[in-house]
């Protein structure tokens, strides 16, 4: 074996502008599958991330009926006892209250989506807290402040220090209109709450629309050791006579987008190492060829096939081999700058997916399967590609190669 070895290594070197060409295209489709799939899981990550860790939650808790027709009057009335079941079991939980209603501003208005958040517990739930580009998150000792999306502030003509008026139907039939002081304007997140998100106390809130008791919605972050499909039947089990929804039921279609994104990736190693596959085959095709006679007197000397089929595939591994260690070499300082630093889209504008808003960088992420991910494919494929003109010179019957011109 270490002769087929220091034999293959050397005739790579017999034409070595067409391995440096093969290695070069072997490198150059390994760096970009590498940086594709960290590109690409850095996106799905910040997509799941902003979607369950800012805003939705791993698992909801609506009163029946609330999502088919959302109502201030549908509300879950036994709200702290259901949390408290759900801390027991291992969830943490957070209520929030939702109302329809329209805000303005000087001489602008615009319709709004109203959230009361209990932000004693909020932020153990939600990371939206974070997500303060300008002024500051609430505070319980400012009662009259509010935290808008940024696409509403902007149609709105606001900025943090200035008044809004919210106003909407109250729960005893009365008009809801109280005045907010703007503290702080979010960077983007969905763009519901981009568009039309008005974030307040939850005092304030009941104050307002006088709601005296009840929530709309409980979000729930699941406990570390339990999958989605798991914590899920574990709600509803703690909880009964309500609608537990998963987030992957909330948001179907963000949800297929994140496993057509995993999907793609696949789709594009195939498309670019196919490519690769094909150079190889010319590549390893021309080197037969090429040595029809010296591989025809290498087999009358007793050289079997299979070592004929070895010493042709250990050509191609080597080269594979190279161009990953050069991939790996290049591509490290790379991945390091994609995962710190990110890719600036800001260029693009505002950038929306499935309802989910984009933010001005994307950044990749490392996992073992976007490393092992496109190095294994790509060796399973040069394995492939190079297995017909292995075969070929194994074949080779020794009289009619050494006759060969």
């Amino acid at each position: 074996m270490n002769k087929v070895f220091v034999i293959a290594w050397r005739n790579l070197w017999r034409t070595p502008r067409r391995s440096v060409v093969t290695i070069g295209a072997m490198t150059v489709a390994v760096l970009a599958m590498l940086l594709y799939a960290s590109l690409v899981e850095g996106y799905v990550r910040d997509l799941e991330a902003d979607l369950v860790e800012v805003e939705v939650g791993d698992l909801q808790v609506h009163a029946e009926g609330y999502r088919d027709r959302p109502s201030l009057y549908t509300t879950i009335d036994d709200s702290d006892a259901m949390i408290a079941s759900l801390e027991g079991a291992g969830f943490v939980a957070t209520a929030r209250l939702l109302a329809g209603g329209l805000v303005a501003a000087g001489e602008s208005s615009s319709g709004a989506l109203i959230k009361g958040l209990d932000l004693e517990t909020n932020d153990a739930v939600s990371a939206i807290a974070e997500r303060v580009d300008r002024g500051e998150w609430l505070a319980a000792s400012d009662p009259h402040g509010a935290v808008l999306g940024r696409g509403l502030a902007r149609a709105l003509a606001v900025d943090v220090g200035d008044e809004l008026i919210v106003l909407g139907q109250a729960t005893d039939g009365s008009m809801a209109n109280e005045l907010f002081q703007v503290r702080g304007i979010l960077e983007a997140v969905t763009a519901e709450t981009d568009l039309a998100g008005v974030l307040i106390a939850d005092s304030i809130f009941r104050e307002t629309f006088a709601l005296d008791q009840g929530v709309h919605q409980v979000l729930m972050r699941r406990p570390a050791n339990l999958g989605l499909d798991a914590a899920s039947a574990l709600a509803q089990s703690t909880i009964q006579g309500h609608e537990v929804k998963t987030w992957r039921e909330l948001q179907p279609l963000m949800s297929q987008m994140i496993d057509i994104s995993r999907s793609m990736i696949i789709l594009m190693f195939v498309v670019m190492y196919v490519a690769i596959a094909i150079l190889i085959l010319n590549a390893m095709l021309m080197s037969v060829f090429e040595r029809i006679r010296e591989l025809g007197v290498m087999k009358a000397v007793g050289l079997s096939p299979r070592t004929v089929l070895s010493l042709v595939l250990t050509e191609a591994m080597l080269q594979a081999v190279v161009a990953t260690v050069i991939a790996l070499a290049v591509g490290a300082p790379l991945l390091w700058l994609l995962v710190e630093r990110g890719i600036d889209v800001s260029g693009f504008g505002d950038i929306t997916a499935g309802g989910m808003s984009i933010g001005t960088r994307m950044f990749g992420a490392v996992a073992p399967h976007t490393i092992l991910g496109p190095i294994v494919t790509f060796f399973v494929l040069v394995f492939l590609g190079v297995l017909y003109p292995g075969l070929k010179a194994a074949r080779l019957r020794p009289v009619e190669a050494m006759r060969h011109q």
